[in-house]
């Protein structure tokens, strides 16, 4: 077996030490390697072989590798010009885009406007809501009295009383004498502006109420609407001919009795023994002012009684625009509670039977036996209407309950035609104003 000899001595003489110095880049050429095999060692079998690496083919193979790939320049494409056709086009689309976007901007413009103005207006009702509550609303009331009522002594209660409850009051001169009115600010309207309420307190002394009887009973002895001159009714006649809405109450109160120590008669006995009338003329006299007029009379015993009536009148005008408001919903009958708050009916449809006894037991004089009956026999409303198409004539339709027994007590008895009338047309009627009774 042949072995290869690598040269162990390299010799090189001072010219190519020089030479190699000068030319660096030559000592690639002398730094080859060179296996050679021994003569000796060949054998005539010729089994032996010859290596030879060529160092400057791995060099370059290296020098390739290393470097990067060469990159053959390809020419650009020449740019391609648009025509008008194109240039249009791009600028329409170009517009509509930005008209897309201004009106996705002027939509959320749109939309937090509204949203803002609707939380202004909860803002404002929820504001309002409070300035109709009784304790505010009575802030914003003005009790109007008439000087003419501070010439009696007993006013300084009534005055007192109003300066005690934080009241507001003023003292004007009122369209009727001895009168007493009253006017709310409203604020939502504008600084000045005021409302006057409909009622209006007259007070009157005892002569002043006997000579409005008789100027009453005179009218109604002749027949004639006269205007009652020479007396105060003549001014309400007139108040009331302007406002017809305007509500009067007539207080009449003896002045001298809050002076008196000793008990004093009823006023109506009074009216009696001095006018010289009887029962019937003044009780005709008060139906009328009350009906034609719409004038209430109260008979006091004096200012103390008064200023209650006063206050109870203001209590009960402060209370009325937040009934008012009460009073606008849909069903204003309908009071809040557990027995009227209707039933459940979930998903798998339990509880219609009992919706729809409640709407048999809806009818006038329905009972909840007489519905329990109903629904016993026809369970649902498509049933009993199914029932009514089956019959031929229209008697049977309206009697076909009629036969039912109601057991209540104990005790047997029949539901009869007038109850199975009426459910029949509430089930089959097409006027929505026809009467089921």
């Amino acid at each position: 077996m042949s072995v290869l000899r690598r040269a162990k001595t390299w010799e090189v003489s001072d010219s190519e030490d020089s030479d190699a110095e000068k030319k660096p880049d030559s000592n690639l050429d002398e730094r080859s390697q060179t296996i050679t095999v021994s003569e000796e060692d060949k054998a005539p079998d010729n089994k032996c072989n010859t290596l030879q690496s060529s160092p400057i083919t791995t060099e370059s193979r290296q020098t390739s590798a290393l470097s990067p790939p060469r990159q053959h320049a390809t020419p650009s494409p020449a740019r391609k010009r648009r025509n008008k056709e194109e240039v249009e086009a791009d600028r329409e689309a170009a517009r509509e885009r930005r008209e897309e976007r201004e009106r996705v901007r002027t939509a959320k413009t749109r939309v937090k406007e509204e949203r803002k103005q609707e939380q202004q207006r909860r803002r404002e009702a929820a504001e309002n809501l409070k300035s109709l509550r009784p304790e505010n609303c009575l802030k914003s009331l003005t009790v109007r009295i008439d000087p003419a009522l501070l010439q009696d002594g007993g006013s300084d209660i009534l005055l007192d009383t109003l300066a005690t409850f934080d009241w507001r009051f003023s003292i004007e001169s009122q369209q009727l004498p001895h009168s007493i009115t009253w006017t709310r600010d409203l604020p939502q309207q504008g600084e000045d502006s005021l409302l006057e309420e409909e009622q209006v307190v007259l007070v009157l002394g005892l002569t002043d109420f006997m000579d409005t009887v008789v100027s009453v009973k005179k009218m109604l002895d002749s027949n004639e609407e006269q205007t009652g001159a020479g007396s105060f009714l003549s001014p309400i006649l007139e108040c009331l001919n302007r406002d017809a809405k305007k509500v009067v109450t007539l207080l009449v109160t003896d002045p001298q009795q809050d002076y008196r120590a000793d008990a004093v008669p009823l006023l109506d006995e009074t009216l009696q023994s001095k006018l010289g009338m009887e029962n019937v003329d003044v009780e005709e006299v008060l139906v009328y002012l009350q009906l034609c007029k719409n004038i209430s009379l109260v008979i006091l015993d004096g200012w103390q009684e008064v200023t209650n009536h006063v206050c109870a009148v203001t209590k009960a005008l402060s209370k009325r625009p937040f009934k008012l408001l009460t009073e606008r919903a849909e069903l204003p009958f309908c009071v809040d509670g557990s027995w009227a708050s209707g039933v459940r009916v979930e998903r798998d449809g339990s509880g219609l039977i009992q919706v729809w006894s409640r709407q048999v037991q809806q009818l006038n004089r329905v009972s909840p036996t007489v519905a329990s009956t109903v629904i016993a026999a026809y369970p649902s409303p498509q049933l009993l209407l199914q029932a009514y198409q089956s019959l031929d004539s229209e008697e049977d339709r309206k009697s076909l309950l009629a036969g039912l027994l109601v057991k209540s007590g104990g005790k047997e008895r029949r539901i009869g035609p007038e109850i199975s009338a009426r459910v029949y047309r509430c089930l089959t009627a097409q006027n929505p104003q026809l009467v089921l009774d």
